[in-house]
């Protein structure tokens, strides 16, 4: 019988765009076997969540996978600290953070000059902060980390201390509800400890000789709680992987009940070993009957505005992917989690292309992947949340609704 009975689902975090003087960069770059792959199947346009909403990477890799955001997400603390490998558990509340760079209560580098070692000023940080509540700070890919704290009284209503742009001033959290003045004081009590012992750590102190940017301080955002949801393997019967670099992705894959498989080299930007991600996935597929691929460097390209990487990197994606052009029983599914336009430097709300190829899918005429060709194609135009379905139904694993 024509039917796949596994997926593969390859997330291009970020690649969708707009046009830069009048083609956009998926159908500037040279993409010959993600071509291939549309003329072997079906393509569309694809809302992350509805039209004319901007998503966050978080509400649209849930809704990829079929969990409606608008009715379990609390914030995107909780699937970062599990992506850093913070065991979260019901009642913590938990940010992602970033070491950043601070000079006369002003956040001048929310990024700390993209500084990727971190091990050292986190595990400073463990040792010498000091709270009322038991709390775990870990590190994560580059800039990035994640804090949970754990005990009685907590609550999530408070404010992000993370301006969101540089050049802007130091915020203090802020209680959003009276439940959460606790909450609020100690986060404060962190960042004030945090800051003591990075500005004196060694790591800094030589940054600062080098004319690098310190990580002089933690900015933290995205406050939540551990949703209740049911996991991937109870919701459809499958057993999943996933294979990311972002702790994200690695966290949204682990609460969702997805096993995490390691990749060596793979970083998270355009220097990501792309090939181990790619042949860790083929290598998932024996033993795994959904696998997600994230590939997230054009989104990081795109949030910098350089349209000549971004390009360059989607080239890299595309000659990696010849390996899965020819895949035997599965769905190969490619699309994007959202499109970061590298005029807008951040995520918008335009739909992105999505294709599915394998056994038993209908074959359009739609020979090219990019955001201009899908919209031809017979899919039409769906919303994340559709694209689950289809795919249980395509591997034949759905009910009949009615007699």
């Amino acid at each position: 019988m024509d039917i796949a009975n596994k997926i593969l689902l390859v997330i291009l975090d970020g690649a969708s765009d707009r046009p830069v003087k009048g083609k956009t960069p998926l159908q500037l770059a040279n993409t010959p076997h993600l071509d291939k792959i549309a003329s072997m199947g079906i393509s569309g346009i694809m809302d992350p969540i509805a039209p004319g909403i901007r998503p966050g990477s978080d509400v649209a890799h849930l809704a990829l996978l079929g969990y409606d955001p608008c009715d379990i997400y609390t914030g995107r603390g909780p699937f970062e600290a599990a992506g850093a490998g913070i065991p979260v558990k019901k009642g913590d509340v938990a940010f992602r953070c970033n070491f950043a760079t601070k000079k006369n209560d002003v956040i001048v580098d929310r990024r700390a000059g993209r500084i990727r070692e971190t091990g050292e000023l986190v595990r400073a940080i463990q040792k010498g902060v000091h709270l009322d509540v038991t709390f775990m700070f870990e590190k994560s890919a580059g800039h990035r980390a994640a804090l949970v704290l754990r005990g009685n009284g907590l609550d999530s209503n408070v404010s992000d201390s993370d301006p969101k742009h540089d050049g802007e001033a130091v915020r203090n959290v802020r209680a959003l509800k009276p439940d959460a003045e606790k909450t609020a004081r100690i986060l404060n009590e962190f960042t004030k400890q945090a800051e003591y012992i990075l500005e004196r750590h060694p790591i800094n102190v030589e940054r600062v000789k080098a004319n690098k940017s310190p990580a002089n301080t933690i900015i933290m955002r995205g406050a939540g709680t551990v949703p209740d949801i049911k996991i991937f393997s109870e919701k459809y019967g499958l057993k999943g992987a996933v294979i990311a670099a972002t702790a994200l992705v690695i966290g949204i894959g682990r609460i969702c009940g997805l096993n995490y498989i390691e990749t060596k080299g793979a970083t998270g930007g355009v220097d990501s070993n792309v090939d181990a991600k790619v042949k860790n996935a083929i290598d998932a597929l024996k033993k795994h009957d959904f696998v997600l691929l994230s590939i997230k460097g054009a989104d990081e390209v795109s949030h910098d505005g350089n349209v000549k990487e971004k390009i360059q990197f989607i080239n890299k994606i595309d000659d990696a992917l010849a390996l899965i052009v020819d895949l035997k029983d599965v769905l190969v599914v490619v699309t994007a989690d959202h499109s970061t336009p590298v005029a807008v430097k951040d995520h918008s709300a335009d739909p992105v292309p999505v294709m599915i190829a394998g056994p038993g899918v209908r074959a359009d005429g739609v020979r090219a992947y990019d955001e201009v060709s899908a919209a031809t194609g017979g899919l039409n135009r769906i919303r994340s949340m559709n694209l689950m379905p289809i795919l249980m139904d395509l591997i034949n694993k759905t009910k009949k609704f009615g007699a």
